[in-house]
């Protein structure tokens, strides 16, 4: 079942060919594409493909991968999923950090002292930004 367009104000959609003409690629490369799984545009009532900005970010790194590294199709769609799986796994993982510093903050462990401990395990870049969140969230 083909996906439908979300209502969203604000959110951009293309139809194939634009994508096409703004990506240099012919309409049935994006088609080959889809079938294959690697593109997932939403589809009109009348069936019309509609790329989301997503599907222009995806189809960046398609091109990337094929046309500067030379990675074939089966390639690109490895390197996606992997890509997706590490996407979750930091989502995961920085819920899981949220959690354990909410956790700790209402232990009375200082925000300093969590700072310290953490940053011996967690990512740098993670934690800073749950970080942040935190303070901004006891700012007055």
């Amino acid at each position: 079942m083909a996906r439908r367009p979300p209502k969203k104000e604000g959110k951009r959609y293309y139809m194939i060919s634009a994508v096409s003409q703004r990506f240099g690629i012919h309409p049935q490369t994006l088609r080959l594409y889809e079938r294959d799984g690697l593109l997932k545009p939403s589809r009109t009532e009348g069936n019309t493909r509609l790329y989301a900005d997503e599907d222009l970010e995806n189809l960046r790194v398609i091109l990337n991968l094929t046309r500067e590294l030379g990675v074939n199709l089966a390639g690109v769609e490895i390197v996606l999923n992997m890509r997706d799986k590490m996407n979750r796994m930091q989502d995961e993982m920085n819920g899981f950090v949220e959690f354990f510093l909410e956790q700790l903050g209402r232990t009375g462990v200082s925000r300093d002292q969590v700072r310290e401990r953490a940053l011996a395990t967690v990512p740098k870049r993670s934690l800073q930004s749950l970080l942040d969140r935190l303070e901004q969230e006891h700012e007055p």
